[in-house]
């Protein structure tokens, strides 16, 4: 399984809650509608959630030697993070998908030690995920 890469897409949405400001964590849910409480939001309303990624996809993201690179796009912004799978990933959540910088996993944790969380990207890109008509396309490439 060497040298082997799945893609997912997510495409999710903005909303005029979004803060983006939590140092150690970004999160896209399923929800429709968040709180400004929820500083790690940075998109709403996806179309998966976890357990809608394919069989292959967690496999492989449940190997402890998997990179996974996460491109976020805000109409011309694009946001790139660089994250890792774990062996002691769940990936069951049915509405929220979190990457972490640190090593904590639960249901859902989708990968850890991400190079980014919602308060290290860049204030233009936050101010697109602020617009509730704003698309928000979500790319997801694992590869061991």
């Amino acid at each position: 399984m060497l040298n082997k890469e799945v893609r997912e897409t997510i495409v999710a949405h903005g909303h005029e809650n979004i803060q983006a400001t939590h140092a150690t964590t970004f999160e896209i849910t399923k929800e429709s509608r968040v709180s400004k409480k929820g500083d790690c939001i940075i998109a709403v309303s996806a179309d998966k959630s976890i357990p809608d990624l394919s069989l292959d996809f967690r496999n492989i993201l449940r190997r402890d030697d998997t990179k996974l690179t996460i491109t976020i796009e805000a109409g011309d912004v694009v946001e790139r993070i660089r994250a890792l799978g774990s062996s002691k990933l769940i990936l069951t959540h049915p509405l929220d998908i979190v990457v972490r910088k640190g090593d904590y996993t639960c249901s859902r944790t989708l990968a850890i030690h991400g190079d980014k969380a919602a308060g290290d990207l860049s204030r233009e890109f936050v101010e697109k995920l602020k617009n509730p008509k704003q698309k928000v396309k979500i790319t997801l490439t694992v590869t061991v």
